[in-house]
């Protein structure tokens, strides 16, 4: 048996936003269309938004990559009326897939995960679009520790969703107990472990820290690397007994 760990990509490995940033002020002023910080913080919190709608089930993908690039269109400065806004995501995404940014730390962090915890393998586990993800890591070097990338666009289905996990599962092979999913989200990640009845390492909480861990049944948190690790190599030692 090995150690499976499942890891989110963005905010917990990768600085999706400063990925973000950058590709989205590219694709804007590419098309004639004004940028600024207020314009991507604009962008920011209701791309969230669509991405929580699209967890509950609520739209679909491209719904939901057509409806953010109509919006941030609404708040620049500049002619839009012709442009298309799901050729515009499509530059958006290819961009940011050469434009991967790690947190401080987490390829130093991921190359002890797989050197000195014994059968360690390395998961991602990432809703969003595969050539962006993939894209990313292999900019990051993230790639060469990685066994396998679990990428909602290639599977059909979204974390929370206990069929992403199941998924998962079924490509690794080995029970359960063996697997822990370590990510920033409480509605995808941590919700997601629970409905699929793993272990979970909620990164950087914040917040109610105590009533989300109740809520979300998180096993451990972790607000560093450091941290993390310690949590991980301790699970795994436990995981023996």
């Amino acid at each position: 048996m090995h150690h499976n760990f499942l890891f989110d990509l963005d905010q917990t490995l990768l600085d999706f936003h400063a990925s973000e940033y950058k590709a989205l002020e590219i694709v804007l002023r590419t098309n004639g269309l004004s940028f600024s910080n207020e314009i991507y913080q604009a962008f920011k919190v209701y791309n969230k938004t669509l991405w929580l709608e699209l967890e509950k089930g609520n739209i679909t993908r491209p719904e939901l990559f057509k409806n953010r690039f109509q919006y941030i269109f609404s708040q620049c400065e500049g002619d839009s009326k012709n442009i298309n806004p799901l050729k515009v995501n499509d530059d958006f995404i290819r961009t940011m897939s050469v434009n991967g940014v790690l947190l401080d730390g987490a390829l130093e962090f991921v190359r002890k995960v797989k050197e000195d915890i014994a059968d360690a393998r390395i998961y991602i586990a990432s809703n969003g679009a595969t050539i962006n993800a993939k894209g990313r890591i292999a900019s990051t070097g993230l790639d060469k520790y990685i066994e396998y990338l679990f990428i909602s666009e290639d599977m059909g289905v979204t974390k929370p969703d206990a069929s992403f996990f199941q998924i998962c599962l079924d490509k690794i092979a080995e029970p359960r107990s063996t697997c822990i999913m370590i990510g920033d989200s409480l509605s995808s990640d941590m919700l997601g472990a629970k409905n699929a009845s793993i272990d979970s390492v909620w990164f950087m909480p914040s917040g109610d820290v105590e009533k989300m861990k109740r809520e979300y049944d998180i096993n451990y948190t972790a607000t560093s690397f450091d941290e993390l690790y310690v949590v991980l190599e301790k699970w795994a030692a436990g995981a023996n007994q």
